[in-house]
């Protein structure tokens, strides 16, 4: 099993994401669009990241808002996983 990252590690992890905020045992990022079907086309991009990591995020989707939350279910806080697949879903435009 990923061990869960300390709270000084997950600051250094989180120092690197300008666009993530720490919500509890998450990290999360909203990201805004101009309309509905651009924030669609953003989710879709997330796809096969997510796949290939084996690590998906959990979405709320609210008309031309997205809102990407990342924690490891499995092991019930933040791992690198997380941050690794946050890194990536920053570079996604």
């Amino acid at each position: 099993m990923i061990k869960l990252l300390n709270q000084t590690e997950i600051q250094s992890h989180l120092s690197d994401l300008s666009d993530w905020k720490l919500e509890g045992k998450t990290i999360q990022c909203l990201r805004k669009f101009k309309d509905f079907i651009s924030a669609i086309e953003f989710v879709n991009k997330l796809v096969d990241p997510a796949e290939k990591a084996c690590h998906h995020p959990d979405l709320a989707i609210s008309y031309n808002k997205v809102t990407i939350t990342l924690t490891t279910h499995d092991c019930g806080g933040l791992t690198i996983k997380d941050f690794e697949l946050a890194k990536i879903i920053s570079e996604i435009n």
